[in-house]
C-alpha cells in the first residue's frame, strides 16, 4: 500500500502544481486513498520532496529533478576543476581531489541523489563513497574518470 501510495504521489506532484499538504492529502482521497495528514507529512520526507518555484511563482512539492540540470552543471565543473583521481575497491570509491576542496565536492554530489549512493563521506581531500553493488561502484569510477 506505501509503494502504492509513494507512486501515487509521484504522479500527482508531476501532473499538478500541488503547494500543500491539505491540498495533496485531498489529492490522494479522490484517487482512493485512505490518508491521514500524518500519513502524508511521513511520505513527504520520505520521497524528499521539496518546495520549488513553479512557473506562475507559486511554490509547489517537487522531487528536486527538475532543478537536476543545473545541480548536474555545478557539479561537472566543480568535479572538473577539483578531482585528481577516482578508484574503486568492491563497492566503495575513493575519490582524491585537490586540498580543501573535497567537501565541496561532495556536497555536490550529495545534491544530485545518484540512485546508486548509499552514502558519502568528505575530508579536506578525499572523498570516500559506498556505492550499493560493486558493479555500479565500478561504473561511477569509469564515468567520473572520464571527466578528470
Amino acid at each position: 500500500m506505501k509503494t502504492r501510495r509513494h507512486a501515487k504521489i509521484l504522479e500527482l506532484i508531476r501532473e499538478h502544481d500541488i503547494e500543500t499538504q491539505d491540498e495533496l492529502l485531498r489529492h490522494l482521497r479522490e484517487a482512493g486513498f485512505d490518508v491521514t495528514q500524518a500519513t502524508v507529512s511521513r511520505d513527504i520526507k520520505e520521497l524528499r520532496l521539496i518546495k520549488t518555484l513553479s512557473g506562475s511563482g507559486r511554490y509547489k512539492y517537487s522531487t528536486g529533478s527538475e532543478g537536476n540540470a543545473d545541480m548536474s552543471s555545478k557539479f561537472h565543473s566543480l568535479f572538473t576543476d577539483s578531482a585528481i583521481s577516482v578508484d574503486y575497491a568492491m563497492n566503495m570509491l575513493v575519490i582524491k581531489c585537490m586540498n580543501g576542496m573535497a567537501q565541496a565536492v561532495c556536497a555536490s554530489m550529495d545534491a544530485m541523489y545518484w540512485k546508486d549512493f548509499v552514502g558519502t563521506l568528505a575530508g579536506e581531500d578525499t572523498i570516500l563513497v559506498v556505492c550499493r553493488t560493486e558493479t555500479a561502484a565500478r561504473q561511477t569510477m569509469e564515468e567520473l574518470q572520464k571527466l578528470i
